[in-house]
């Protein structure tokens, strides 16, 4: 069966800003809503610190007409990290959490992004036991929670994380596939494959250069079909193992971020469309 190719704008496309430099976006909210919208996406990513930012000037069920006067289905809230440590940072983590939580359950968000930014030490009983807590927690908001594979977290082997979801047993959590982090920790599909359908959370379209190149600049990304990810066997391997979800854009670029909202919105959702036509 054939499911119709519905894309996602997430936060670092549309923001028009580079990571490390700035957390809320230069452009205003209802402004990438439109343009998102304008399109062709039917989803948007908002970065925990944006949603802040916007909260000064919206109440979340303001955010969510405006989502929904713009056809926008989908949302990715993030990032939650330090979820599975314990001190100061997790109890910045717990006032974080419950932001998003409380937003998730407002804008009926698709899920929520965790991970790991700093390649934190823990035990990986803990880990489980701490992502099922997580989610059970969520399932009081009707939140799912996805947690992404980076080359950065605690967990960055995919054996391990497809561990972590499923000792962790729970129906609202499960795994976030990024080609970026697929195609720098030298991820194979038939590893890819065993990832349980049902935990596959959501997937991540970009592009760039791969880290045998002289010139591999693991800091920027660029348009689907300007660099050297096999897009299309990814795409291939996804939809062999049966998801049917939306597919997110995330070009995090220090020269893309620069380009008129339109025109970064317009050309994300062009190039990544057109890897599933040929």
């Amino acid at each position: 069966m054939n499911h119709p190719i519905e894309l996602m704008n997430l936060f670092w496309t549309t923001a028009g800003i580079f990571p490390g430099q700035a957390e809320i976006s230069r452009f205003d909210f209802i402004d990438r809503v439109a343009a998102t919208a304008n399109a062709g996406f039917k989803g948007i990513g908002i970065w925990h610190a944006d949603l802040e930012h916007i909260l000064q000037f919206h109440t979340l069920k303001g955010m969510k007409r405006i989502l929904d006067d713009h056809g926008i289905k989908y949302v990715e809230l993030e990032f939650l990290n330090d979820w599975f440590l314990e001190g100061a940072r997790k109890d910045e983590s717990d006032s974080r959490k419950k932001r998003l939580f409380e937003a998730s359950q407002v804008l009926h968000a698709k899920h929520v992004k965790i991970g790991d930014f700093y390649s934190s030490v823990a035990p990986m009983n803990k880990i489980i036991d701490a992502f099922g807590s997580l989610c059970a927690e969520a399932k009081q908001y009707n939140a799912t929670i996805g947690f992404e594979i980076m080359v950065c977290s605690m967990i960055n082997q995919l054996g391990e994380a497809i561990n972590m979801v499923e000792k962790a047993n729970v129906e609202n959590g499960g795994l976030i596939l990024d080609i970026y982090q697929v195609a720098n920790l030298g991820m194979t599909y038939e590893e890819i494959s065993r990832i349980p359908l049902k935990h596959l959370i959501n997937v991540e379209l970009n592009d760039g250069t791969l880290p045998d190149n002289p010139n591999h600049d693991p800091s920027n990304r660029c348009f689907c079909g300007d660099g050297e990810y096999d897009i299309h066997g990814f795409i291939y391997c996804i939809q062999q193992m049966g998801y049917a979800g939306p597919w997110a854009v995330e070009v995090i670029s220090e020269s893309l971020c620069k380009l008129p909202l339109n025109e970064m919105s317009t050309r994300s959702y062009t190039t990544t469309l057109a890897q599933f036509r040929s």
